[in-house]
Parts: structure tokens; sequence; C-alpha cells
């Protein structure tokens, strides 16, 4: 029999987490539901096993926008009176995106066998923390619709600010590649060529087109090797980094730095501090809220401050003086929280701090990139005249000489 790590609640509400042997998960399930308690989550001990040690999973990717999609359409047929198993059937074949359509149809044959929707969403495991969780709250409270509604405008709101900062990072990533071509372009064709003119004509160079063409024929002759060594270390780069141990060290040296460390922790805090405010909003208990939010980010170092934060908040202490004591989040963000706490407008609070923060995130995402593009633009001038003026250098003594 497998081994299986089973996360359940009991009649009392106190969540627990345990090993347990079962031919299959489904069967654990049944076992467990049967005997009154809420299971949160059944996973393999195997592959907990391997995270622990350090290998973290590839996550399959999902099209969000399409994902948001189906959401909208799901609710406006649940809203119209019909059940959830013609919803699926109706909107299985409707699918524009082949690879949701093969996860919905599976999500669609378990429903048709008898089991929770949330369940069956969190099988596939590719579909949001955030979303699986909405979905077991619209379960237990019987408001499907008015549930993924929170969800759906939480979605929109996030797919919104990610546009908006990749289309602010689009021009500055345009600028370095084309500065790069160049770059590579006049060190490995226009220098080499140079110099064979000069090594005809048996000229005495300057020092710096001496140093310069050493440069240029050295990186042509060995382009290859250069861009083969450049290949391998980004790949063990990209294999190093899937290391939780590797992520939380990335993750240190990102908060160092001194205005995207900034950033970055302030889009983390936004995202979090979102996905919680919309859970609280769904009727989602505060622990089991604080355990999806910690799973939505994209910091392996926040997830397990997080963690910590979670195992406070379940012995009693609030969630600001959880988030306090992980001494990442911004005092702002705490303050507004131990606020929304004894206001008891927590959820309300929370989304507000979200707001605050990815408008500030914009705002210092647009200043910084409005003084970088123009030193891209400056050091892109400055290579191209020290080129230049080392290249025809030569040729301006050869004149004056010839004179």
């Amino acid at each position: 029999m497998a081994e299986w790590i089973l996360k359940y609640a009991d009649p009392r509400g106190e969540i627990h987490q345990q090993v347990a042997e079962a031919g299959s998960e489904q069967e654990l399930r049944e076992r467990f539901v049967q005997q009154g308690y809420l299971v949160y989550s059944i996973r393999p001990r195997a592959a907990i096993s391997a995270i622990r040690q350090g290998a973290l999973p590839r996550r399959r990717k999902l099209n969000l926008e399409k994902f948001l999609i189906f959401n909208q359409q799901f609710v406006t047929l649940v809203r119209a009176g019909l059940p959830i198993l013609k919803a699926l059937d109706l909107l299985c074949g409707r699918l524009t995106g082949p690879k949701l359509g093969r996860y919905i149809t599976a999500v669609r044959d378990d429903v048709r066998n008898g089991s929770a929707l949330s369940e069956d969403f969190r099988r596939q495991g590719i579909f949001p923390g955030i979303y699986v969780t909405s979905v077991l709250a619209g379960e237990k409270s019987g408001s499907l619709a008015e549930v993924l509604d929170r969800y759906i405008a939480y979605q929109k709101l996030a797919l919104s600010i990610r546009k908006k900062l990749i289309v602010s990072l689009l021009y500055p990533c345009v600028l370095v590649v084309l500065v790069v071509a160049l770059v590579v372009f006049l060190v490995t064709y226009v220098v080499p060529n140079f110099a064979q003119l000069y090594s005809s004509m048996s000229a005495q160079l300057p020092a710096i087109t001496q140093w310069l063409i050493v440069i240029g024929t050295t990186a042509r002759n060995y382009i290859v090797a250069f861009a083969a060594a450049l290949a391998g270390a980004i790949v063990l780069f990209r294999l190093w980094s899937r290391r939780r141990s590797a992520q939380e060290r990335l993750d240190k040296l990102k908060l160092r730095l001194p205005l995207a460390g900034d950033i970055w922790i302030k889009y983390q805090v936004a995202q979090f501090s979102r996905v919680m405010g919309t859970l609280l909003l769904g009727g989602i208990p505060l622990v089991q809220a604080l355990e999806t939010g910690a799973d939505s980010l994209g910091s392996s170092l926040l997830r397990k401050a997080l963690e910590h934060a979670k195992r406070m908040v379940r012995e009693g202490q609030s969630l600001s003086a959880a988030m306090r004591a992980t001494e990442l989040f911004p005092p702002l963000s705490v303050d507004m929280t131990e606020v929304g706490e004894s206001t008891g407008a927590l959820p309300a609070m929370l989304n507000s701090v979200a707001d605050f923060y990815d408008d500030d995130v914009t705002i210092r995402m647009t200043a910084a990139l409005s003084l970088i593009e123009p030193a891209i633009m400056i050091f892109m001038g400055l290579f191209v005249a020290f080129v230049l003026v080392a290249l025809y250098l030569p040729i301006f003594s050869l004149a004056d000489t010839l004179r």
C-alpha cells in the first residue's frame, strides 16, 4: 500500500497533518470523510520527500487568460440554473485551448463519477491554489457563483497588473538586445576586418587600437566556444535555481538590491494581500487562506517565512503580529493589517494594501525605467564612439605622415 501525506480538519476546526496508508487517494479520502473530517489535500509521500531534499517540482503552466474566459462562461451557466455537470459538458467542446480542454474534460469525468468539484480541480495539479480553495468555499457555503465572481475579479486585476509590468519592461529589453547585437557585430566583424587592413599596411598602431584588435580577433576566433559556454552556464544556473536553497539565496540577493529589492518585495506583498483578501471575503478560514496565499507567491523565502507565520496564527496570535515576526513585510502593510483586524474589516484592508503597493510598484518601475533607457542609449553611443575612434585613429595618423 502507498503512503500519503494527509491534511485535514477535525469537527472542532483544528487542522492536522499525518502520514496514512491506502491503496489509492480516493480510498483514503472516502475513509476520512466518512469519519467526519474535512480533507484539504492528499499528496504522495515520495513526492514530498523529494521536495524536502531540495529539488522543487516543475509546475505545469496554465493559460490564465483562457482559464478566465472559461470561468466567466462557467459562472454564467451556473447562474442560469444549469447543473454543474451539464455546464461542464457544454464548455468542454467549446474551449479554444486544447491543453485547458484536456484538464476540464478530466474534471467533468470526475464530477460524473460523484466526486467534489474542488477536489477534481485540485487533483489535476495545474489549477491555482486560490482557485481550488475558492471552489471549496463555494461548495461549503452553497454560493459557488458568488465566490467564483470574486475570483474572476481578482484574476482580471492580477492580469492587468502583469500586462502593465510586461509592457513597461518590453522597450528596455529590446534596447538591451539591440545593444548586445551591436557590440557583438562590431567586435567580431568590423574590428577583425580593420585588423587585416592594418596588418597589410604594416602601420604603427596606437595602444588603444592594438588593445581593441586583440579583443576583436580573440572574440572572432572563439565566438562559438563563448556561445557554448554561455549556454552551458545558463542551463546549469537554471538547474541550480530549481533547488529550494538556491531560490532562498536568490531571494535574499534580490532583497539587498538597492532599488529593485524594494520593488520586488512590495510586488510580492501586494500579490499576497490580494489573495488573502479574496479568500477571506469568500469565507475561507484565516489559517487556510494564509496557506493558500503563501503557495501563490513566487518567492521561496517568503513562503518559508509565512510557514512560521501560519504556526503563530494557529497558536492564537494575530495576523499582523505574525507578519511583523517575519521581518520581511514592509511596516506600512503590517500596520494596515493590524487596523483591519481591530476594526473587523481585514479583507477590505488587505485589498487596500494590495492596491497601494500595486500603485507604488508601478510608479517606481516607471521612474526606474525612465532612468535605465537613457543610460542604455548613452552606453551604446559611448561604445560606438570608442570603437570608431580606436579604428580610425591610425588612418588619421597615416594621413598626417603622408603630408
